[in-house]
């Protein structure tokens, strides 16, 4: 199974195949509403008004898995992006992305993509440091560690990038473009 053989719910219930997003460049990521890594709405329309005409595309999944932070309804979620980071790109039906109950497109992500650490700075020792309370085992497990987590894959279909929320913006943007 690849990526093209997966589909996601639209927040309007709406089933979307991956296959619609073939030759296209997708951006995937578990968002939410109330994290310290929120403002990254702002940071990833601009990149979909920037590099959208170009094939690129953004699947956004709300997830409310991690600290209770996207606590609202698909419709609330939507009207906090749009209002506060004047999003344009669609958000999709809010799902699980580890666990039992994740979503198949996830399981697929982390399959292909494992977890290889925060990096190095300030918010990555903050995560570190947090999730080795909630799972000393963080650091050899592919599940999502929190929100924000961004799966990049190229126009055939392949995942190619994994990045963590304490990745700074400017490298993802810059990596996307290298597949346009």
């Amino acid at each position: 199974m690849g990526f093209y053989d997966l589909s996601v719910m639209a927040a309007s219930g709406d089933e979307i195949s991956m296959k619609d997003y073939e030759g296209k460049v997708v951006l995937i990521v578990n968002t939410a509403t109330g994290c310290g890594f929120t403002p990254h709405y702002k940071d990833i329309e601009e990149m979909y008004e920037k590099f959208h005409d170009k094939g690129f595309e953004v699947i956004d999944v709300p997830c409310n898995q991690f600290a209770g932070q996207t606590p609202g309804t698909d419709d609330e979620i939507h009207e906090f992006c749009t209002l506060k980071y004047h999003t344009q790109f669609p958000q999709m039906k809010k799902a699980d992305v580890n666990g039992e109950g994740a979503i198949p497109l996830f399981k697929f992500l982390k399959q292909e993509k494992g977890f290889e650490g925060f990096g190095k700075g300030p918010k990555a020792l903050a995560m570190g440091a947090m999730l080795s309370k909630i799972d000393k085992d963080y650091k050899n497990n592919p599940e999502i560690k929190w929100n924000f987590t961004k799966f990049v894959v190229d126009r055939s279909g392949n995942v190619v990038a994994r990045f963590e929320p304490t990745e700074k913006m400017d490298k993802i943007a810059e990596f996307v473009e290298g597949l346009l």
